[in-house]
């Protein structure tokens, strides 16, 4: 009988396995002693793990000015989730649970998560350490109160502006194109007002969102911004051209995460008339809301997959669909507007259906001899690119440092301690060696973006494992899960751009 013998590691070696823990940082608001309080935690998180034997800081993530109700508006803390679900991090520390979320179903979803994947968390101000089952209790009820904070804020905003709202004594904070901001009252803008009279012709003569957004932006490339397809239909809808003004238009929902909602009975709206000069006639402003009304009908009839999906290689515009007679086409739309603009002409739909058929039915049966080798090379690929195993540390430190010297400078000229050319000169100088160091960062953590196109990969593989037959007809759902846009290289063929980046021709 064979002998076993087993080998236990030496004290050294047990020694030099450390847990590697991040720290997760976060500020409410942008003002200076919330600054001050940012830099404190990266210096205090920083000197923390210096001396420790059993514990290493693999990282910092900070958040900076940036409101902690929604966790999709924190890129630090979505960077540490990341890492976390890569395996790069044992342990999480963080002052307190509003630092690290104002939200208790978010709280509670991420602590969930990370005990999953057997990452701790401990709060050092409320002394909770999520090794302990039970202290999920503690965390519902602390995140509660967290919560609870921020929506009793937003209540006593959102009545004040009730009030207003009630008295029609609402202060104008912006003014829509055509208009300008005088001591809180709106004032015409003669030269943009002008611009306004003219979009609200061309909507009335026929000419679509489109076509009048193009013209917009080659007439008065100054206002070029304000010109967009979405910018030309708030223009046309929006009853500050008549001299009105309606509130409420949208509302803010009372539980967090908060989103902003259009208002569609939810709260009593107020339309307020003659609170400034009028651009437009009412007559004018009701025809262009019967022509809105109308083509929203219109619009509704043609949803198809393919809309937004479909792009000229020629020019690069997207294509629009378009019905003649019993036949639904797609053209691009600067050819429909104009022959002479762009070559590329229409395609009927059945044959951009019958396309992706072919196209699905020929990865189904090859998707092991094209996807899984990609797959593959990708792998290595990154192996190769971080056997290095670098660490973005250092950079975090020093560009913590320059925040912070700014900072100092900041507070040293409002005290009068500085003078303002001395303050331009040295600020810009700092800025200069933020944004460097940012770049060098962004280099090296490029590799979320092949994580992600590696991720995209593998759903595809997962999609054809999952499929058993050929499909014979044309599927929604399957064309919306792996084609990202389709590019018109001509009438007779097209280029399927797929997820995790496979570009594959096929004929019509």
């Amino acid at each position: 009988m064979p002998t076993v013998t087993v080998i236990q590691p030496t004290i050294a070696e047990e020694k030099a396995v450390k847990i590697r823990c991040a720290a997760y940082c976060r500020v409410s608001s942008d003002s200076e002693d919330q600054l001050n309080s940012f830099m404190a935690q990266m210096r205090y998180y920083s000197q923390v793990f210096d001396n420790s034997e059993t514990e290493e800081l693999i990282d910092i993530y900070a958040d900076e000015g940036i409101t902690g109700t929604r966790e999709d508006k924190r890129d630090e803390f979505q960077r540490l989730m990341k890492d976390c679900r890569k395996g790069k991090i044992d342990r999480i520390y963080t002052k307190s649970i509003s630092r690290f979320a104002r939200n208790t179903r978010d709280c509670l979803k991420n602590v969930r998560e990370l005990k999953s994947l057997g990452i701790t968390i401990y709060f050092e101000k409320e002394n909770i350490d999520t090794a302990n089952m039970t202290d999920e209790m503690m965390i519902t009820i602390m995140g509660g109160l967290a919560q609870e904070e921020s929506t009793s804020i937003s209540k006593n905003i959102k009545w004040s502006y009730q009030k207003r709202f009630e008295k029609g004594t609402v202060n104008v904070f912006s003014a829509p194109f055509g208009y300008k901001l005088s001591n809180g009252s709106l004032i015409i803008n003669e030269t943009q007002a002008q611009i306004v009279k003219e979009i609200f012709e061309m909507f009335l003569n026929g000419i679509g969102y489109q076509r009048i957004s193009e013209i917009c932006q080659n007439k008065y490339s100054s206002y070029k911004d304000n010109f967009s397809y979405y910018g030309i239909r708030y223009i046309l809808s929006n009853e500050k051209y008549i001299g009105d003004s309606k509130y409420q238009k949208t509302f803010t929902t009372n539980t967090l995460p908060y989103r902003k909602l259009p208002n569609k009975g939810e709260l009593i709206q107020y339309y307020i008339q003659a609170t400034h000069k009028s651009i437009i006639s009412k007559e004018m402003f009701e025809k262009a809301q019967a022509l809105i009304e109308c083509r929203k009908h219109k619009n509704i009839l043609s949803e198809s997959p393919f809309s937004g999906k479909i792009i000229c290689a020629n020019c690069g515009t997207k294509y629009k669909r378009k019905c003649s007679g019993d036949k639904i086409y797609w053209v691009c739309r600067r050819h429909d507007n104009l022959a002479q603009l762009c070559t590329n002409k229409r395609i009927e739909e059945k044959f951009i259906r019958q396309s992706f058929i072919i196209l699905h039915n020929k990865l189904l049966f090859n998707y092991k001899q094209i996807l899984v080798p990609l797959q593959t090379s990708l792998q290595d690929l990154k192996l190769k690119k971080f056997s290095g195993n670098t660490n973005v540390m250092d950079i975090h430190k020093e560009i913590a440092k320059l925040k912070e010297q700014t900072h100092v400078l900041a507070r040293l000229k409002t005290k009068g301690f500085l003078d303002e050319a001395k303050f331009i000169e040295q600020t810009t100088e700092l800025t200069a060696k933020i944004n460097k160091l940012q770049s060098e960062l962004k280099k090296l953590t490029q590799s979320d973006d092949e994580d992600e196109t590696l991720e995209q990969i593998e759903m595809l593989i997962d999609f054809f494992e999952k499929r058993d037959n050929p499909i014979t007809e044309f599927e929604e759902l399957a064309f919306e899960s792996i084609v990202e846009k389709i590019v018109v290289i001509n009438q007779h063929e097209l280029e399927f751009h797929l997820i995790g980046g496979l570009k594959l021709k096929e004929s019509i």
